[in-house]
């Protein structure tokens, strides 16, 4: 039945809560918001592009030391860092959007392409888990940005942001461009058996 279908899900996919018919359209309502909010965050990353931060808040993310972070912090006025802190704290939105989205939209590719090759939607589901490790990874990165921000010193805030961000845009490439290969593949693969 449905149930032990679903029970079966939650070892191969992580969103398992929302019920199948719904994917779709959750998918949807979720792309249109990591949308609005990627809108947001670059409105608000805009003054954060300085000569220290050439790329605004992935400078930030990516600075490695305490010495570049204060380097690149020094370089951002008062109304910089605030909007610092404001795109840190949409950014928490845009997590959550994101993860679904591309999650959502590996499991629903896979499934499509599982109907021709069993694997797939396995596949599916596992790069689906592989986002929300991203999504994690990014949430422990903003927490060590904030209290950059906010003027802690600790010697491992860097790093920790740093390698948390490298893997997080590495494995949220992979699911939206495993996303985009089901969706250009769709047509072929939906003459497949139901």
């Amino acid at each position: 039945g449905s149930g032990s279908q679903q029970e079966g899900d939650v070892s191969r996919q992580p969103f398992v809560w929302i019920q199948e018919p719904s994917r779709k359209a959750a998918f949807w309502a979720f792309a249109g918001l990591a949308v609005l909010a990627m809108v947001a965050l670059q409105l608000t990353g805009a003054p954060l592009k300085t000569d220290a931060a050439p790329a605004g808040i992935v400078s930030y993310e990516l600075a490695g030391t305490n010495e570049d972070a204060a380097a690149i912090l020094a370089s951002w006025d008062p109304n910089a860092r605030l909007h610092a802190g404001l795109n840190l704290g949409l950014d928490y939105l845009f997590i959550a959007a994101y993860v679904s989205a591309i999650g959502l939209g590996c499991v629903l590719v896979g499934r499509l392409l599982g109907r021709r090759v069993g694997w797939l939607e396995k596949l599916g589901g596992y790069l689906a888990w592989a986002v929300v490790l991203a999504g994690m990874l990014d949430i422990v990165e903003n927490c060590a940005l904030i209290r950059l921000l906010l003027g802690s010193r600790s010697a491992w805030l860097a790093p920790v942001a740093r390698w948390c961000a490298i893997p997080k845009y590495r494995l949220g490439l992979m699911g939206l461009l495993s996303g985009v290969l089901g969706a250009i593949l769709q047509p072929v693969t939906a003459k497949g058996p139901r």
